[in-house]
């Protein structure tokens, strides 16, 4: 599988940028984020339990619209 860089928020410091990539695969459209780990207790309870291999991230909203972006642009 390999990953295409969307962007990554452009309020963030270097080296601390929340990103999104679209991977390649062929059997579904799939996507990586890259973001804050979720440390809030608040939070984690508001969750709940978390699967084996997942993580909880925080992403800024900007870097959510960078997704609707990408798909109208392979849409055109």
């Amino acid at each position: 599988m390999r990953a295409r860089f969307i962007g990554k928020d452009p309020c963030s410091q270097e080296g601390q940028s929340p990103t999104l990539f679209a991977t390649d695969r062929a059997d579904r459209r799939t996507y990586i984020a890259q973001g804050w780990v979720v440390t809030d207790a608040q939070a984690l309870a508001d969750v709940g339990p978390v699967p084996q291999g997942e993580a909880i991230i925080e992403i800024p909203e900007d870097v959510l619209r960078m997704y609707s972006h990408d798909l109208v642009g392979e849409l055109n």
